[in-house]
């Protein structure tokens, strides 16, 4: 595995660089709600820290999921370039050692479905509403056992 593709926790020296991915990343997305500063990005990813699993790849930090062991679901993943392997290696990271996770993904976002789906998560529910407006579909992972 290259540098760029070693997923280590996060620290809450990285929270700023985790605000800015998913800062720019609603930025530049035409259909997501422009409701939060980076400032308020970059409070949320303080508060969370202490509460979640974060992991984060690439020096300087290219990518981040946030994971809640509680509920085996991934808040959030977030990467600064698409198609180099940055989300594969967080959620491989979040798979190593369980047997279920589980996310939502904005319904308009059908790129990350496609990528969702090639890491074996599978829609189990639509939803009309998520906490930001948008409609979101469920998807779960589940660790295939061998017969």
């Amino acid at each position: 595995m290259t540098e760029a593709l070693v997923t280590r926790r996060a620290g809450p020296e990285d929270m700023p660089a985790c605000a800015r991915i998913v800062h720019d990343w609603v930025q530049q997305t035409d259909w997501m709600p422009k409701r939060f500063t980076l400032a308020d990005f970059e409070e949320m990813f303080a508060e969370a820290l202490p509460m979640r699993e974060i992991y984060v790849v690439g020096k300087p930090v290219a990518g981040y999921l946030s994971f809640d062991p509680e509920t085996a679901r991934i808040i959030g993943l977030y990467t600064a370039a698409r198609g180099r392997g940055l989300g594969k290696a967080l959620v491989d990271r979040v798979k190593c050692g369980r047997d279920f996770a589980c996310l939502h993904t904005h319904g308009p976002n059908t790129r990350a479905h496609r990528f969702y789906r090639r890491e074996g998560f599978v829609p189990v529910e639509q939803i009309a509403e998520g906490d930001d407006g948008l409609p979101e579909l469920r998807m779960e992972w589940r660790r295939e056992v061998a017969a």
